[in-house]
Formats: structure tokens, sequence, C-alpha cells
């Protein structure tokens, strides 16, 4: 008797298929519920999506807005404010590196920033825009080519779901090869990415140095926003900020494996936070110094809301400049 086929193995484990349905229904579904349906905003300035209509401004509105419709109702000139539009390339630079494996609330920061990657693409997509990703994933940086479509999505998300946790354990006698950080994934970004668009870094930004050094991500940040408009997503865990006061307890580095026996003190605790206020100030001012939007999602709060609110508070920002940015001279 004919031994029976042999099932395909599942692209997925059921871990991973569960994550998904979840993504579906809790990010996307509530992101579009939340903002209506509506998925402008994120990037700033004019665009081509007509707006409201207002009273023309001489010397400051391009009469190539003129509202002649209103105007002629009106018998005053009026102007349409443009909104930008959804018509460009979106690319994500997701940080995938261990301390990204971290988790002490609901979930781990690397599903906070999945779901952000998710967020993003379902605020910017519509048919026929593409949206791309890159992946800082075990010292390397990898890509997914730009695609659009629902099912794009769905595979993107599959091939992130399906990404091994921690780093790659080391080949034997093979010398250790070079790693790649947040700097190099950015400096790649914008060195291979040319054409305008937006373009997003997720990221928990830990390998920011708090005592004033120099920020190794910065330079390559900015050469990103020379010709992008970008938007920094920076994921924390509520441990990363505070410790209990738990006695004893082993405190284990995610990037290299190292780890130490520390006595949690009240002065102990007070320098931790104390250092960790100061690399959240350090972040937070490098992003300032670029000109980047910054959104801070965290595991213990309802980040969605949070990233619905910063959407919102962009388009507000987004209409404002359309309405008081002066027309280029022709």
């Amino acid at each position: 008797m004919a031994a029976p086929p042999r099932r395909p193995a599942p692209l997925l484990d059921p871990r991973a298929h569960e994550a998904l349905g979840r993504l579906d229904l809790r990010i996307v579904r509530r992101m579009e519920g939340l903002l209506h349906g509506e998925h402008l905003g994120l990037r700033q300035g004019p665009g081509s999506e007509p707006a409201e209509a207002r009273r023309y401004l001489p010397g400051e509105d391009d009469v190539r807005h003129m509202d002649w419709a209103v105007t002629a109702r009106t018998t005053v000139p009026h102007v349409r404010d443009q909104v930008a539009d959804r018509e460009l390339e979106t690319w994500t630079l997701l940080d995938l590196s261990p301390s990204m494996d971290f988790g002490t609330a609901g979930c781990e920061k690397r599903d906070v920033a999945v779901g952000a990657l998710a967020a993003v693409t379902v605020l910017t997509q519509k048919v026929g825009d593409r949206f791309g990703a890159y992946f800082l994933h075990r010292g390397r940086v990898r890509r997914w080519p730009a695609r659009s479509g629902r099912s794009a999505l769905t595979t993107l998300m599959a091939t992130v779901a399906a990404a091994p946790r921690g780093d790659a354990p080391p080949a034997p006698g093979a010398a250790p090869p070079g790693r790649a950080d947040l700097a190099a994934a950015v400096e790649e970004l914008a060195r291979s990415q040319t054409r305008r668009g937006l373009r997003v870094v997720v990221s928990d930004f830990l390998d920011t140095p708090p005592d004033g050094a120099p920020v190794p991500w910065e330079r390559p940040m900015r050469r990103l926003t020379a010709r992008h408009q970008v938007l920094a997503v920076e994921v924390l865990d509520p441990r990363e900020l505070d410790v209990p006061d738990v006695g004893w307890a082993e405190l284990a580095d995610p990037e290299t494996g190292r780890a130490r026996a520390v006595k949690i003190t009240p002065a102990v605790r007070e320098r931790y936070r104390a250092a960790a206020r100061a690399q959240r100030e350090a972040v937070a001012a490098a992003l300032r110094r670029t000109g980047v939007p910054h959104v801070v999602l965290r595991t213990d709060r309802d980040w969605v809301v949070d990233m619905a609110r910063f959407v919102v508070t962009q388009r507000t920002t987004a209409h404002r400049l359309a309405r008081h940015t002066p027309a280029r001279p022709r």
C-alpha cells in the first residue's frame, strides 16, 4: 500500500498564525475605526487632494489653486487648500535586534514594532500604492521589496512573524562577522531608496549614548530627511525606565548576552532611572536636531490609540502648513 502523500510544512507555526489574526483584528480594524476610514496625514505639506475652500490671500496663495466655482458663487476670490495625498512609496525600517525581544507588560516590544509597521502601511496604502521594508535582524540589513495591496501586507506580516528571535549561533571555527547597527541600517535605507516619499524608522534606539557623546545614527538620519519625510517610532517597555525593588536580580544585555548580578537598592533604582531618562532625552534631542517627528509607543499602553492620536496631530499640522505656506514663485 502506497504511503499517503506528505503534507507540506506550514509557512508559519500556529503561534504566528494566531498573532497575524490578532494583528488584523486588533490593529488594522481599530486603526481604521479610530480614524474613520481616512488614511491621510502621515505626510506633511501640500499635496494633490482638494480640501476646503477659503478666501484668496494676495501674495500668499497660488492662483493655480483658485476655486472658480466658489468664486463665481460668492463673488469673492477663493482658493481650495491642498492636503497631503497618499500617492507615495513608503519604506519602513524595522529594528528586529535582540533588544526588541523584550517585554514585561502585555506584549513584547517586537509585537508593538510589528504592529506599528502594519499601522503605517494601512495608513499610507490604497489601490496602486507601494510599500517596502528593511529589517535590522541578526546584525544584517535585509530588504523586502516594495509591493501593494492587502495580500502584500499579509505576506509582509508573515515574513516578520517567521523571523527567528535572538542572535544566530556562531558557526564553529568561523570568524565573527561584521554586524550592522541602527546607524548602518538607516544609512542603507537612505543610500538605496532615493525616490522621494515617506520613510519610517521603528526602533527602541537603545544604542543611543546618554552622556552627550555623538549619536551614531544622527548623521544618516539627517541624510534621510534631506530627500524624504521621515517618522521615528520609538518603542519602550516600562522596565527600561525603572526597575522594581526586588533585591538581588540578574540583569542581562540582550545584544551581547553579558549578565551581571545586581542588588536593587533605592540608590541603584535612582541611578537607573536617571540613566534611562538621560538616554530618552538624548534620543528626543537627536531627532529634534534632524527635524524628524517622533512618537513613543509603550508595551504597557494602548499604543494603537497613541498612534491614532499622533496621526490626527499630523493631519492638523499638514492642514495648517497647507493653509499658511506661501506659493512658490513660478
